[in-house]
């Protein structure tokens, strides 16, 4: 007989959110998602209702990303925790691909060189002139870059896939400024931790309001740019695909839809 979400005491519900939880970390979910994944499921197991019904009280007027999140966390805890085929089919409409924001080169020189607090500064160009995600710049560590060969090793990229990249001139020479050291995460807070997530938002929201840029500018709006602007300069995309670590090259098309190289050139034919 399979699983029926009720009944359940809480001290049931607390060992499937712990073997969920152990799950998770074997599999090298993020952080965010992880927790995400928790929040759902720890909702699902309070309401003691089969998944369908969960999903229709609980999501019904939400986001269509919030709708498949909250089903592909409770597929993931049937298949890899109760280990019990899920069987469900909930229509889910496909996600709709939205246009990255992409910054102007000079939108981006304006916010990493306005920006006078050196440490800010670095964050702005590991994320820019690297590529980065979030979460990698802030596990980012001195023995990570090689100055020699000028490359950076990115070893805690998403889905546990190690990575190189180049060490941008402009980067490198700030690190050298900034003060090189052997060892040890680069973005260390004045408690001595690493930078939390929040702190690096903040750093990027701070540096678009001062450049004046009126756009959503976050994290990942670097890294957008970062890829557009190696696009528009004539790089192969398939080399683009192995800098960000995507798995797909489909992922790394949608630069395709905002550079500007193509799009400028069909201007002079009318």
């Amino acid at each position: 007989m399979g699983f029926e979400n009720k009944n359940l005491t809480p001290k049931e519900r607390y060992e499937l959110i712990g073997r969920l939880i152990e799950e998770l970390k074997l599999r090298k979910y993020s952080y965010r998602t992880g927790k995400a994944y928790v929040y759902i499921v720890k909702n699902f197991l309070r309401s003691g209702l089969p998944p369908r019904d969960f999903l229709l009280k609980y999501y019904s007027d939400k986001s269509k990303s919030t709708i498949r999140q909250a089903y592909f966390a409770l597929k993931f805890f049937y298949r890899n925790v109760l280990h019990e085929r899920f069987d469900e089919e909930i229509p889910l409409a496909n996600k709709k691909e939205r246009l990255p924001v992409v910054l102007s080169r000079d939108e981006v020189k304006r916010m990493i060189y306005g920006t006078q607090n050196l440490k800010h500064r670095l964050v702005l160009m590991f994320l820019y002139y690297a590529g980065m995600r979030l979460n990698e710049v802030r596990n980012i560590r001195w023995e990570d870059v090689d100055f020699e060969r000028e490359i950076i090793h990115i070893k805690v990229a998403k889905g546990d896939k190690d990575r190189v990249v180049f060490l941008h001139p402009n980067l490198k020479n700030t690190l050298e400024i900034y003060g090189k050291k052997q060892m040890g995460y680069i973005f260390i807070s004045q408690r001595g931790k690493k930078y939390s997530p929040k702190s690096i938002q903040l750093i990027v929201k701070n540096a678009a309001k001062r450049a004046k840029i009126n756009k959503n500018v976050t994290p990942h709006t670097l890294r957008h740019s970062f890829a557009t602007h190696l696009l528009e300069g004539g790089a192969d995309i398939r080399y683009i695909q192995q800098l960000l670590g995507h798995k797909h090259i489909k992922t790394t098309q949608i630069y395709t839809h905002v550079a500007n190289k193509d799009i400028k050139n069909l201007a002079s034919l009318i």
